[in-house]
Order: C-alpha cells, then sequence, then structure tokens
C-alpha cells in the first residue's frame, strides 16, 4: 500500500499542476480572474464547492486520526492540501498513516 500511495501522491501533483501551471503562465497570479473562472459556470462551481469540502473533511480527518496515532509532521499533509489539494494531502496522509501503524505494530 506503501507504493500505491506514493505513486497516488506523485499523481496527486502532476495532474493538477499539468492544468494549472500553463494557467499561471499566461495569465500570472490574476487572482479576480482566477475566481471569476471558478464560478464561470455551475459546472466549475459544483467542483470547486466538492474540492473546498472534501479540503476541510481532510484536514479535520488529518487532525482527529493524527491525534489519535500520535503522528509526527502533520503539518506535512495540511500544507500539501492547501498548496496542492486534496489530490496530494489525502494520499501523502495515507502513506504518512500506514508507516505510522506499521511502526506501531512491530
Amino acid at each position: 500500500m506503501i507504493q500505491l500511495y506514493a505513486v497516488l501522491c506523485v499523481a496527486g501533483t502532476l495532474l493538477p499542476f499539468s492544468q494549472f501551471l500553463p494557467w499561471l503562465l499566461e495569465h500570472g497570479l490574476d487572482l479576480p480572474l482566477l475566481l471569476s473562472e471558478i464560478v464561470s459556470s455551475r459546472i466549475a462551481a459544483f467542483a470547486w464547492a466538492d474540492v473546498l469540502v472534501s479540503a476541510v473533511a481532510l484536514l479535520v480527518f488529518i487532525a482527529v486520526e493524527g491525534r489519535r496515532l500520535a503522528m509526527q509532521r502533520l503539518w506535512l499533509p495540511v500544507a500539501a492540501t492547501c498548496c496542492v489539494g486534496v489530490s496530494l494531502g489525502l494520499p501523502l496522509f495515507l502513506l504518512m498513516r500506514e508507516q505510522q501503524l506499521r511502526r506501531q505494530t512491530d
């Protein structure tokens, strides 16, 4: 499972950035344009609402499960979620959780 989570971390970074970086290079960090495009259609707003709720749920999960398992460096998946998205934050946290569970059972 650790290898799968690691592959998902890479995919969860590369796939979103493959879409965002060209936009960023074309428009720069134009926040009003970014927000305008986020709500430019109902499907875009739907996708962003889904992502935001998922990110909040993930941050709660990281806090609760991380404390329960006495995990270290919980700031890593929190930062990954905030800087890249759920696509990196979730597999990174699951990878770290799996490593912690293995340490506890050894």
